[in-house]
């Protein structure tokens, strides 16, 4: 019999730009859930540094091919037109929720929304900082794509922004600890449900 309570599932989508990243790493450190990462899956090859279900799993495209016919991923695509495709293992993340852990999927929309489908009632957070001006502020800001790349940014973050309403969180991040304090407290409301 298991003793350890049931785990949660929990999404945050948000466009590039919004401070998922800043953001999950502070949440990871502050909030007293037992919360853990989703490693996704890649058919990329590994970047200097990057260990095998630590960073990403790291599958042939012929594997990743079997498990995606085999239904083996929560969602999955092909991105950036390299012909890589990324997913989100189910074993995994069953695994993690069944040992009483909060799995955070920080995925795009497109992804969320398939993961809304299944029968894992996440917990769905979107994170964004506040309009479109202010995003395409820290974009240039970060000063590492070219106003061709921001373009394209921005126009996905327009798409990204039309599902907002089937989030059940929308949050602004304007000051990353206080983003972090409303995210966990929204997910403290769980802890006993």
């Amino acid at each position: 019999m298991n003793s350890s309570p049931a785990g949660r599932l929990i999404i945050i989508s948000g466009p590039s730009g919004a401070g998922k990243s800043t953001v999950l790493s502070q949440l990871l450190q502050n909030c007293p859930l037992p919360l853990q990462m989703s490693v996704s899956a890649t058919t990329r090859a590994p970047r200097p540094g990057e260990i095998d279900g630590q960073d990403y799993f790291f599958l042939s495209h012929e594997r990743f091919a079997e498990l995606r016919e085999a239904g083996e991923f929560l969602e999955c695509k092909e991105v950036f037109g390299l012909g890589y495709w990324y997913g989100t293992l189910r074993d995994p993340v069953a695994t993690g929720v069944n040992a009483g852990k909060w799995v955070i999927l920080e995925i795009d929309v497109e992804g969320a929304l398939d993961v809304m489908e299944s029968d894992l009632n996440p917990i769905t957070l979107f994170l964004h900082p506040g309009g479109m001006d202010e995003l395409e502020r820290r974009l240039r800001d970060r000063n590492t794509e070219t106003d061709a790349q921001i373009a394209a940014r921005l126009a996905t973050a327009e798409t990204e922004f039309q599902s907002i309403s089937r989030y059940q969180y929308p949050i602004i991040n304007d000051h990353v600890d206080r983003a972090v304090d409303e995210i966990c407290s929204i997910l403290l409301q769980y802890r006993d449900c």
